[in-house]
């Protein structure tokens, strides 16, 4: 395995994480698909996952978290959110997006028929307060940086609503 500057340096300390769609197929278009996510993000949160930030765009994820065991939590994540929103997609005959999973799935995942996640979540150590509110405001951001809405706290699938006092999906800590 090569070397990469993405790890865990320190499971007891916050990091910053993305998890992409396989080609970036924007599959989290609809409440359904992002409610699997935010379920299994409270779940993940009763077994002591830490979440600071977060924000779900069409086609990708960027969480600030922190866990005992962030690559257990992060394959728990991905497997079960893959598994139900195929099923989802599987269910609602959207052939469309299930022929790109599919298709784009890599040769050495023999034993499935779709792959829903890139490999990987790149994890980034949160070293200081600094760190911590750069990342915060690049999640934040990141739908008015695309156009989508002019202030981060409209944005319904972003921790931004909690950083402003709003009522919010998932819960965070704002304590760091």
């Amino acid at each position: 395995m090569g070397r990469s500057r993405y790890q865990v340096v320190d499971k007891r300390l916050p990091h910053f994480v993305t998890c992409t769609v396989l080609h970036w197929i924007p599959v989290f278009t609809r409440p359904e698909t992002v409610e699997i996510v935010l379920d299994s993000l409270r779940f993940l949160q009763s077994e002591g996952l830490i979440v600071f930030g977060y924000v779900i765009l069409e086609n990708h994820i960027h969480m600030v978290v922190q866990s005992d065991d962030l690559a257990r939590d992060m394959a728990r994540f991905k497997q079960f959110t893959a598994k139900q929103c195929l099923a989802l997609l599987q269910q609602k005959q959207v052939k469309t997006l299930l022929d790109q999973f599919a298709f784009y799935k890599k040769a050495h995942k023999s034993e499935r028929n779709f792959q829903f996640w890139q490999e990987g979540y790149h994890p980034e150590w949160v070293q200081n307060d600094a760190m911590m509110r750069q990342k915060l405001e690049y999640i934040h951001q990141n739908p008015v940086k695309r156009g989508y809405v002019d202030l981060a706290e409209h944005w319904r699938y972003s921790s931004a609503r909690n950083y402003a006092g709003q009522p919010s999906l998932l819960d965070v800590v704002r304590d760091w």
